[in-house]
């Protein structure tokens, strides 16, 4: 656990008590703080309760009397499309509002970093896609290269839930939107953008809000290295605003199909090979092609943006080369479950809006397409560049017949369920095809989460495979 600094005696609301909002709450205790719990929902009370922690109501009047701080988990909206009431609350009341974020990054840097010969260090990944691949990645060349890395935030354990750091250890975050538009405190030594797509506009509202959500990371803190995907215009002007010239090494360019060039440092992947380059002459290279755990051009996009954050690290090219010959990949994205008859089924649910599906349909070649679900706003246009590889496409979801509609001439069957979808695909699969689930769209119309979607795709072709 990572103890809070600065908060003893002091009493600390925290609003939702999910995973972020519970280890809040008890790091907030080991500080010395008294935390002041609640949530809307009665069985999360019960076991903040369980815990000896103090439950009230933060919605009723005068509640944010003599409350130093409020701590909400990233999920609860504080300004789009409407403030939850109890963040309005506390807005109201000229109360702080922090997340467990901000309390990480403002307490990690005092645990007793004097008497360490090598400081700790901390490497942050945002973007829209890839970035729960890209912090994997990182943590695990690192792990395999034989540093301390430590991998928490939206994936792996709670910021404030890792062990304290050690001598030369790295902690490795995966940051989406959510958690970066609040937390106060943003002050990562390594800070990457993988990649910017529509996505979450009504929670920040619009793409001028969601991309300034993502660039709180790098302006708030001032990283000491910047890694940053230039594939999109966004990216290019992150990119500028944080260099002071073409030759400046302290932002990182990557790109995926587009080589870099230039006096600075670039690292790019094309045609399945990653290149490095600085000062104008190549430091590094790997081949892509063969690593199972990275396949197509998204994924090379991630293996560029972690090589540079290990590179940012020290790391010598042969030794991440080495990490990424033994990554097995990530469940729920693009992960290869099974081969038969000259058949592959890859599972990649976490595509759930329509940019990460169509990297996924780029990456394979004959595709039977598992695809819908919970339609997000602004339509399937952005799918064009990957129908070309669609031999046909099983439809699942409560409004699957609208899905294939907007699919324009590709062909279609409306199945609804997994269950079906799966075994037509079965059904109709020839060697060289590969059953993808790349749904293109949210879960919530017929599962509670992206992985339990994955896992019936999983379990329902493992049970037609036999």
């Amino acid at each position: 656990m990572i103890p809070v600094i600065g908060v003893e005696e002091q009493r600390i609301a925290v609003l939702g008590l999910g995973r972020s909002g519970l280890s809040a709450a008890r790091a907030l205790r080991e500080g010395g703080a008294h935390p002041i719990c609640w949530d809307d929902n009665e069985a999360a009370r019960d076991i903040a309760a369980g815990e000896g922690f103090k439950v009230s109501d933060l919605s009723r009047q005068g509640a944010f009397d003599d409350i130093a701080l409020l701590v909400t988990s990233p999920g609860i909206p504080h300004l789009y499309p409407e403030p939850n009431r109890v963040i309005a609350a506390a807005l109201a009341a000229g109360v702080p509002v922090d997340n467990d974020i901000g309390l990480f990054f403002r307490s990690f840097a005092a645990q007793g970093f004097d008497e360490f010969d090598t400081p700790p260090r901390v490497v942050a990944v945002t973007g829209s896609n890839g970035k729960s691949t890209t912090s994997a990645l990182i943590h695990h060349v690192l792990s395999e290269a034989g540093r301390a890395s430590q991998l928490a935030g939206n994936i792996g354990r709670g910021v404030l839930d890792i062990d304290p750091p050690e001598d030369g250890g790295v902690v490795v975050l995966e940051l989406s939107s959510y958690q970066t538009e609040l937390a106060r405190a943003l002050t990562p030594d390594v800070a990457v953008f993988t990649n910017l797509s529509p996505d979450h506009l009504d929670r920040h509202g619009g793409m001028g809000g969601y991309f300034a959500a993502k660039r709180r990371l790098f302006s708030e803190g001032g990283p000491d290295r910047a890694v940053i995907g230039v594939d999109e215009a966004e990216g290019r002007f992150l990119a500028n605003q944080l260099s002071v010239g073409p030759s400046d090494d302290r932002v990182i360019r990557i790109s995926s199909g587009t080589k870099l060039t230039g006096p600075g440092w670039q690292v790019f992947a094309r045609k399945g090979f990653l290149s490095e380059y600085r000062k104008g002459r190549q430091a590094g290279s790997i081949d892509l092609r063969e690593i199972k755990g990275l396949p197509g051009a998204h994924n090379h996009q991630n293996a560029c943006a972690a090589y540079a954050a290990c590179r940012a690290l020290g790391l010598a090219p042969r030794v991440i080369e080495a990490g990424f010959a033994s990554f097995g990949g990530l469940p729920h994205r693009s992960q290869l479950i099974a081969e038969q008859n000259g058949v592959s089924f890859v599972n990649d649910s976490k595509a759930t809006n329509v940019d990460s599906a169509a990297r996924a349909l780029m990456a394979y070649g004959r595709i039977r397409w598992i695809c819908g679900g919970l339609q997000k706003e602004g339509g399937l246009a952005g799918l064009a560049p990957g129908l070309a590889n669609v031999v046909k496409a099983y439809v699942i979801g409560r409004e699957a017949a609208a899905f294939a509609l907007d699919l324009g001439e590709t062909e279609t069957e409306i199945c609804t369920t997994m269950e079906r979808a799966v075994a037509r695909a079965m059904e109709e699969a020839e060697p060289g095809d590969c059953v993808l689930l790349a749904p293109a769209a949210a879960s919530f119309d017929q599962y509670d989460n992206f992985e339990q979607r994955g896992d019936d795709f999983t379990a329902r072709v493992r049970a037609n495979l036999g």
